[in-house]
């Protein structure tokens, strides 16, 4: 699936095991692998475009992982710890011109990193 986005500024909400790097492997290897097209996607974002990060884990790896982060060249505006492992359920409404305004994507846990999309001028 390709996403075709307006030229506006987006916001990007991601979690961060298992979709950024190697789910729980801060824990199992002792240390944070990131997965195949993260540094790609991270690159191709508009440098206009917010990122938010989720994730389950504990505030006290909150340092660890923004080290990890900001070693990897990750971007990221804002970061959520203690995030509930359930489903992350977003809400939005569409502009008065039709804009749909948001868009969820589930991958394959620890698969390559990789959200095709186009910016269309026009809308």
């Amino acid at each position: 699936m390709k996403l075709t986005l307006s030229s506006l500024p987006h916001t990007w909400i991601l979690d961060v095991d298992g979709t950024i790097v190697k789910h729980n492997g801060y824990k199992i290897d002792g240390y944070d692998t990131l997965l195949a097209g993260v540094k790609e996607f991270f690159a191709s974002l508009p440098s206009q475009d917010r990122v938010i990060l989720l994730t389950a884990r504990k505030a006290e790896y909150l340092p660890a992982l923004k080290e990890f982060l900001t070693k990897n060249q990750i971007r990221y505006d804002h970061i959520i710890t203690d995030v509930p492992m359930g489903e992350r359920i977003l809400v939005n409404d569409n502009k008065p011109s039709g804009l749909c305004m948001s868009f969820a994507i589930s991958k394959e846990r620890n698969s390559p990193l990789c959200i095709p999309f186009t910016i269309n001028l026009h809308i």
